[in-house]
């Protein structure tokens, strides 16, 4: 599904999301999402439910840009480069 703008996250699991509020707005432009996972670090609501980050041992991957996001994508940023 096309989804671009901002969103809300939820569901906050790992230390990339240390400091981070639990429904904090970040930036997302893509035309395809992940199916809700237990490998989800983050879930956003988007008609329907989408692991919008993935966590396993040392490796990420997200649906939104955090350079894109404001202080919140800065502080994720942050936090990825102090792991």
């Amino acid at each position: 599904i096309p989804h671009m703008g901002w969103s809300r996250v939820s569901s906050l699991k790992s230390p990339l999301f240390e400091g981070l509020e639990e429904g904090s707005y970040l930036y997302f432009v893509h035309s395809y999402y992940a199916e809700e996972s237990p490998l989800a670090a983050a879930k956003t609501e988007y008609g329907v439910t989408i692991s919008s980050a993935l966590w396993r041992e040392n490796f990420f991957g997200t649906q939104f840009h955090p350079e894109k996001s404001g202080d919140a994508g800065a502080r994720i940023l942050k936090n990825f480069l102090d792991l």
